[in-house]
């Protein structure tokens, strides 16, 4: 699981990168439970700048908000509601995708994991570079559409179409719940619909072949 830049900067909306997210981020804490129970592993995210990077890098000159994502405020904390534990892996980030310029591959391989789970925001943003560096790293990636979130329906709408016809599948949170279910309790056990991977689940819905 992969939880993507849910910190208070992005999830309350009295911050000028804030939007309210509530719902999204309560699926997510959802999902959480039952990954921890299933003992999947657990990734967090944040964005959090020094203040020689607020002055020089490229990013913020466009997306100038941002810049109040510093290091060590409550912006760059992980939202509470999702009762990040100790143990959870916390990347710190200064680029949208997750994978850049951070060590979170090695990690994943590390411990061997064979598919990712994506939450949290922006969908049309730091989700949607973490999934295309997900599939190009090998590894098949889920996006359950409850548990991301943008600032604007539009974007959100149009990048889960893009995601899930390019780069993964975007599937419903009960689909990764029962997912973890069968996955805890009896690995060999999974199903899943003729000619997809038996280790995760998929949509129903036909996909068209669109090239990248």
């Amino acid at each position: 699981m992969v939880v993507v830049d849910f910190s208070h900067g992005f999830t309350d909306p009295s911050y000028p990168t804030g939007a309210d997210m509530t719902a999204a981020v309560l699926a997510t804490a959802r999902m959480l439970e039952a990954a921890r129970a299933a003992g999947a592993p657990v990734v967090f995210t944040t964005i959090a700048y020094d203040p020689a990077q607020t002055a020089g890098l490229t990013w913020l000159r466009k997306a100038t908000g941002m810049a109040a994502l510093t290091s060590g405020s409550r912006l760059v904390e992980i939202d509470d509601r999702l009762d990040r534990r100790p143990e959870e892996h916390l990347v710190v980030k200064t680029g949208a995708s997750a994978f850049f310029g951070t060590a979170l591959a090695t990690y994943l391989t590390s411990l061997r994991v064979d598919t990712v789970v994506v939450a949290g925001a922006t969908t049309s943003g730091c989700v949607r570079a973490t999934v295309v560096d997900a599939v190009q790293y090998g590894f098949p990636t889920l996006v359950p559409r409850d548990c991301v979130a943008d600032r604007a329906p539009g974007p959100h709408a149009a990048n889960l179409f893009d995601i899930d016809e390019k780069y993964g599948d975007v599937v419903d949170l009960a689909d990764v719940l029962g997912y973890l279910a069968e996955t805890g309790a009896a690995p060999a056990e999974a199903t899943a619909l003729p000619g997809t991977d038996p280790g995760r689940p998929t949509t129903t819905h036909p996909k068209s072949e669109v090239p990248a």
